[in-house]
């Protein structure tokens, strides 16, 4: 039995495959990682022992930098959120919740648009993120050196692609990297969106680095990767921050106030209104993520006279503390 140090590339059906400086192995999990809720990514590097009259075995997980809950996936370096322009047509809130994910994370998020040549008008959203503060370009990978910006950004690093399916993230990586062959498909007419052609999560060496190719933004759950109080959004918008401090209550929440130092920037014209927008909506779903079941649905019989009722109702506790009944 020997032990040697590599990276996780592949995890399906509790088999992971681990890639070393000499080898990939096929390896399982030690069983005392249950016993410490650790479960092994995509991305973990890893110690294993090579058995060669057993099951190679995963031994030890390094410390991670960061991670993702869906897809799982450990230690990503740059997260390439992908979008076309149309075809299906650009949803500016997902590129936002993914950027905001990317902050919390600490994940440096580029931003890449696609089928730029369907839509002349490009250019307003290349400005508005640019102006935030991201890397921002713009290419059409079936084109002859549509990728060739994008490839000195993989060297040394681990990357993810993430963008609704049909936006061309597969594409563009086929055009990175010729052999990969990833299946690309079209966009479905009666959805306005994609078909989704990539099936698990998996690390490819490509241009000195790796990257994965991960199914749609539907599959990075921002709700369950973004474990992240109202409060601290405002730490994920990267363009808000000079307006730190400055607002005229302490308790400004940025998002409609008067006083507000951020919300006088959009006014202004030196924060985007869609990127204001996107950030007020988010607040607000994770202020309502915050109230809490208080008694689960349940029925209740009451007696009337002689009649017996039946009611179902349930009771929730709002952010300030107050209980609500609800019933039927």
């Amino acid at each position: 039995m020997s032990k040697e140090k590599g990276k996780i590339v592949k995890g399906i059906g509790g088999f992971y495959y681990v890639e070393t400086a000499g080898a990939v192995y096929e390896c399982k999990a030690r069983g005392n990682f249950r016993n410490q809720k650790l479960i092994p990514l995509v991305g973990d590097n890893v110690e294993i022992s090579v058995n060669e009259n057993s099951e190679n075995r995963i031994e030890s997980i390094f410390p991670r930098k960061n991670s993702l809950v869906r897809p799982p996936l450990a230690n990503l370096d740059t997260l390439f959120i992908v979008s076309s322009i149309v075809d299906p047509v650009i949803n500016t809130f997902n590129i936002d919740k993914m950027t905001a994910l990317a902050e919390y994370k600490n994940i440096n998020p580029v931003i890449v648009f696609t089928k730029t040549d369907l839509e002349p008008n490009y250019s307003e959203y290349e400005k508005i993120y640019k102006n935030a503060g991201f890397d921002v370009y713009c290419c059409n990978p079936s084109e002859p050196g549509g990728a060739e910006q994008i490839k000195s950004l993989l060297a040394g690093k681990c990357s993810a692609f993430t963008g609704n399916t049909g936006v061309g993230k597969s594409t563009l990586l086929n055009a990175i990297e010729v052999g990969l062959e990833l299946p690309t498909g079209e966009t479905s007419k009666k959805l306005g969106r994609g078909r989704h052609t990539t099936r698990h999560c998996e690390l490819f060496k490509v241009c000195g680095g790796y990257v994965a190719d991960t199914p749609g933004f539907s599959s990075i759950d921002f709700e369950r990767c973004l474990s992240i109080s109202k409060d601290e959004l405002f730490d994920c918008f990267r363009e808000f921050q000079p307006y730190f401090g400055k607002c005229k209550f302490s308790t400004c929440t940025h998002t409609v106030e008067k006083g507000c130092a951020v919300c006088e920037a959009v006014k202004n014209g030196l924060i985007s209104e869609s990127r204001h927008n996107s950030y007020v909506k988010m607040y607000n779903d994770l202020k309502i993520k915050k109230v809490k079941f208080f008694q689960d649905l349940e029925t209740h019989a009451y007696r009337v006279g002689s009649e017996i009722s039946y009611d179902k109702e349930f009771l929730i506790q709002d952010p300030d503390g107050y209980l609500l009944r609800f019933n039927n």
